[in-house]
């Protein structure tokens, strides 16, 4: 049972941030879908940090309460940082990005993601590297693969690779969105640009929960501020258009309700809790996973067609993405997951090892004691 417990206590940052990709892949094709149908990738992000707030804000209340640090101005002022840069210029552009392509593309040029997190946690020295050791070459060097990677899939085509499930007969392309035409160029630079905004923003919330070691509240605080700040941009676009606001019971309204509370109220205090002993660098370490769930999704819902070129880059992006990974695991120490325990508890199975393990000790300290007091005949 023991060995089991501890099993799963190595296991449960992976397995949570595994779990998160299928979140974000789940989030790719649904929103994928209602931009095809006319919703504007402003109004999505508004809608879905609206939802996030309303669904994370009451967690953050009652169980945070009695923790809950002061609020500073610094703080203040990383928030209002963090609001901006995920929820409102990242997701605008990732959306926007993804009118132009299409899920899988869009899926695939995240795996910039993790090379980006990097290069911004070697300047603010969140992350170790020292040019003479292999790992930090390793890391180095996976960097430029990947962003060659994704130039890659943006500059080569190919040949059209045929799926047994896939339909390109129907007249489908990236983008089926009508009235948008296709553009892999202008897709592909707002989604690298938003990918650096992530990445800005996966390391701000690193270096915040130094200061403010409360995930749900500054989860909360993040998707208030990022729900302000993308309702504004949001209709300043979309002034006198009061159409692109109306939303039903369709697709539009699952996109906005699913990215809320997975992708933004579940997905930021998730990574909040790993990145406090993981790094903001594990914490985007499995976006190819979430690729190649939107790539078999995608094709099978969206009828997305799949070229060469495409199919190389990404293979190239995740070559130097794992590049990156085997630097980062050499530089991890073998103690590394124990302090997760505290935020994600494993079990009350756990609870009682320890105590068992704790009153062990003591009845030891007592044995000692009793055999240190000396007797009456060696006091005579």
């Amino acid at each position: 049972m023991r060995r089991d417990i501890m099993a799963l206590k190595t296991w449960k940052p992976f397995l949570t941030v595994v779990s998160l990709q299928f979140g974000y892949a789940g989030l790719s094709i649904i929103a994928k879908f209602a931009l095809d149908r006319g919703m504007s990738p402003h109004v999505l992000a508004s809608y879905r940090h609206i939802v996030a707030t309303i669904f994370i804000a009451p967690f953050a209340f009652f169980l945070d309460r009695k923790i809950r640090p002061k609020m500073t101005l610094p703080i203040f002022f990383k928030i209002l940082l963090l609001g901006l840069l995920e929820p409102t210029i990242d997701q605008n552009l990732y959306y926007t990005g993804m009118k132009y392509t299409s899920a899988t593309f869009t899926a695939a040029m995240t795996n910039v993601l993790p090379a980006f997190a990097f290069l911004m946690a070697w300047i603010f020295r969140l992350e170790k590297v020292n040019i003479r050791k292999i790992q930090s070459q390793a890391k180095i060097l996976g960097t430029v693969v990947t962003v060659g990677g994704a130039m890659l899939m943006t500059v080569v085509k190919g040949p059209l690779i045929p799926l047994p499930w896939a339909h390109p007969s129907d007249n489908h392309q990236d983008s089926s969105n009508l009235g948008v035409k296709p553009d892999l160029t202008k897709g592909a630079l707002l989604i690298a640009t938003g990918c650096i905004c992530w990445a800005g923003f996966v390391n701000l919330q690193a270096i915040t929960l130094k200061s403010y070691p409360v995930e749900l509240s500054l989860t909360a605080f993040i998707c208030l501020m990022g729900s302000i700040e993308s309702t504004i941009v949001a209709l300043f676009i979309e002034r006198g258009n009061p159409a692109a606001w109306s939303i039903q019971l369709d697709s539009k309204l699952l996109a906005a309700v699913y990215g809320g509370v997975i992708c933004s109220g579940v997905g930021y205090y998730v990574q909040g809790v790993i990145m406090k002993t993981r790094g903001p660098v594990f914490v985007t370490a499995f976006n190819p996973l979430s690729m190649v769930i939107v790539a078999i999704l995608g094709s099978i819902i969206l009828a997305e067609v799949m070229y060469l070129g495409r199919i190389l880059g990404a293979i190239v992006i995740v070559l130097g993405l794992y590049s990156v990974l085997w630097g980062k695991s050499k530089d991890e120490p073998a103690n590394s997951f124990s302090d997760m325990d505290k935020e994600l508890p494993l079990s009350n199975l756990q609870v009682v090892t320890f105590s068992l393990k704790a009153n062990a000790d003591m009845d030891t300290k007592d044995a000692n004691v009793v055999t240190s007091r000396p007797t009456i005949n060696d006091s005579v």
